[in-house]
This record gives C-alpha cells, sequence and structure tokens, in this order.
C-alpha cells in the first residue's frame, strides 16, 4: 500500500488495490474503521465504496451480482444503488457510499477510512 497524498485540506487518498484486483462486475472487500467496505468494480470500469451491508437485512453486498450501477442483494434480491446506495423502489433504505478514485489503473480511497 504505497500513500499518495494527492491534494485538497481534508482527504488523503491512498492506493488500496489495482483496478485489475476487482473482478468486472465483481467485488472485493477491505477493513476499515467503520467496518467492511466493499469496492464494486461494473462492466465499464467504474468503481464504488459502499459498506458491506445490505440496509434490509444486513446481507454481504459484496457477494451480490453487479449489473449496470447497481448491485443486487444475495439474500432477498434487493437492488442497492452504487452511486447512492439508495435501494431501488419499492424497496426503501441505504448502503452508507465512500469517496474512491480510480488514477492510473490504481483505487485509491480516503485515508480516514483506515485510520
Amino acid at each position: 500500500m504505497n500513500d499518495m497524498s494527492m491534494n485538497t485540506k481534508t482527504q488523503v487518498w491512498i492506493e488500496i488495490c489495482r483496478l485489475e484486483d476487482i473482478p468486472p462486475q465483481g467485488a472485493r472487500v477491505i477493513r476499515a474503521t467503520l467496518g467492511c467496505v466493499a469496492l464494486f468494480r461494473t462492466a465499464s470500469d467504474k468503481v464504488f465504496a459502499l459498506e458491506d451491508r445490505c440496509p434490509h437485512k444486513g446481507g454481504p453486498l459484496s457477494q451480490g451480482i453487479v449489473h449496470e450501477n447497481g448491485v443486487t442483494c444475495p439474500l432477498h434480491n434487493w437492488v442497492i444503488d452504487l452511486e447512492t446506495g439508495v435501494a431501488k423502489a419499492p424497496d426503501e433504505g441505504r448502503a452508507r457510499t465512500f469517496p474512491v478514485q480510480v488514477r492510473d489503473g490504481r483505487v485509491l480511497i480516503d485515508r480516514a477510512l483506515l485510520a
């Protein structure tokens, strides 16, 4: 893990993995101070970070099916929007989201998640 200070007054970005470490339309989990965070990679190589917990019954979203910009929870098929963390209607609830960047094939998160 390389420390990569990039800018901003409040965020320090650190490399957590390479893009290819996350399978297309798949996920990887990291342990953070706030709990487990799932890093999702879409078919178009967008990466999103959400708490690894469905707002319905706490199912592991990282084991769900990634499609377009959503993930379907493996327990009860709730669909969670990867950009907002909001469950798609008619379901209600929200998974927490976290800032993530991809630069030069590296996936970066805010260091505060790991402090």
